[in-house]
């Protein structure tokens, strides 16, 4: 069995709103945890043999909404055609490969970290938590990781999450630029993240309509800053965000003549 960690969600301006982000995130799978309190998700086996776990995140750029990551082990044998980078996926395919993924995998989690703890730690550190988060939540402890990008997560980031769901020794960590592309476990991951936070933002839209979250799903795009402009931001805004606030003016420098 694996599972699915979350971050407390940002903090809206009024009880009201709150109450309302939890009623909506519920609806996606079951009641939004506390901030270490897992969800429990699916994996089909478990086994004496040595595991390894691909990580991605989706949602690092965007200006709004959470960032997501997944860890996925796969078994060693699996049929899961088309399966590849999300970003050189369509939407169906995504949609079709995601809820396969998370049938043929040995375990699979989710960790999601909202955009008040991003404002508060900053965008990488908000990734390395997600990453951890997911990993914590991996039924099966494995012994390696393979995760996409240049950079591995922190050990004490890392190991802070990592014993509050394993017992086992820390696991090797190692970073694969365009491992998205070349390493089925990330590959599975990727999808895990994008097509979760792509369902997420849909919703948030219900609730924060007029961003254009379930098109653009929270990135900068030109209707995302229109909309920025006109209604100033919501509190899924990443607010540490260059162009989420509107740029201060710079100081004329005086002159005596």
């Amino acid at each position: 069995m694996g599972k699915k960690a979350m971050s407390r969600p940002a903090r809206p301006r009024n009880q009201q709103a709150q109450a309302s982000l939890v009623q909506l995130v519920s609806t996606l799978s079951a009641p939004l945890p506390q901030d270490d309190s897992p969800l429990l998700q699916a994996s089909s086996q478990t086994g004496p043999q040595i595991f390894t776990a691909g990580i991605d995140e989706a949602g690092r750029g965007c200006l709004a909404g959470p960032v997501v990551a997944a860890a996925v082990i796969l078994p060693e044998c699996y049929d899961l055609p088309g399966l590849n980078d999300s970003k050189a996926c369509s939407a169906k395919t995504r949609d079709m490969l995601a809820p396969r993924i998370r049938q043929c995998a040995v375990a699979w989690g989710l960790g999601v970290v909202w955009p008040a703890r991003i404002d508060a730690i900053n965008i990488l550190q908000a990734t390395f938590e997600a990453m951890s988060r997911a990993v914590r939540c991996l039924r099966c402890a494995p012994a390696h990781l393979l995760i996409d990008g240049n950079k591995t997560v922190p050990g004490e980031v890392f190991a802070f999450y990592w014993r509050k769901g394993h017992t086992a020794p820390l696991p090797s960590q190692r970073c694969i630029i365009g491992g998205d592309a070349s390493e089925p476990a990330i590959s599975a991951a990727s999808i895990l993240a994008k097509t979760y936070r792509d369902k997420l933002m849909t919703r948030l839209e219900k609730r924060w309509p007029g961003y254009g979250f379930e098109a653009h799903k929270g990135y900068g795009t030109e209707d995302h800053y229109e909309a920025l402009r006109r209604l100033g931001p919501c509190p899924q805004h990443r607010l540490t965000f260059r162009g989420v606030l509107p740029e201060k003016p710079s100081p004329q420098q005086g002159s005596l003549l």
